[in-house]
């Protein structure tokens, strides 16, 4: 079993930044690729940033590319989503997710371990 543990929402004004942290823990492999998620109100949730284990390939939904970097930090098992020049419609619930593959798939229906979530809100 994977456990993850989300941290570091909040409200921010439209511009501002804020850093995501996912805590894994439990029975990891490391060849699972991670992935941040979000889904706003009345929306299906989507990717937003999905990597291999080792963080060599990473790849971001367009809306994001520029503004927010996926990283880790492998001596506390600990993955970052940086947010950067955030817009209101950024505003979501964020998920952190663990797939049982090395592949990092963009589909959801992928990833096998999902965080409880963590709120964003940006304001204009």
């Amino acid at each position: 079993q994977v456990r993850l543990a989300e941290s570091g929402g909040g409200l921010v004004q439209a511009g501002g930044s804020l850093r995501l942290s996912c805590e894994v823990s439990g029975r990891t492999i490391n060849r699972n690729s991670m992935g941040w998620f979000r889904q706003a109100p009345g929306k299906e949730r989507e990717f937003v940033a999905v990597s291999n284990w080792s963080g060599g390939n990473t790849y971001y939904a367009d809306s994001v590319k520029g503004r927010f970097t996926f990283s880790k930090d492998g001596a506390v098992n600990t993955w970052y989503l940086q947010m950067n020049s955030l817009k209101p419609e950024d505003t979501a619930v964020y998920y952190c997710a663990s797939s049982l593959s090395s592949i990092p798939y963009t589909d959801r229906a992928r990833y096998s371990y999902w965080g409880q979530g963590t709120q964003v809100t940006v304001s204009s």
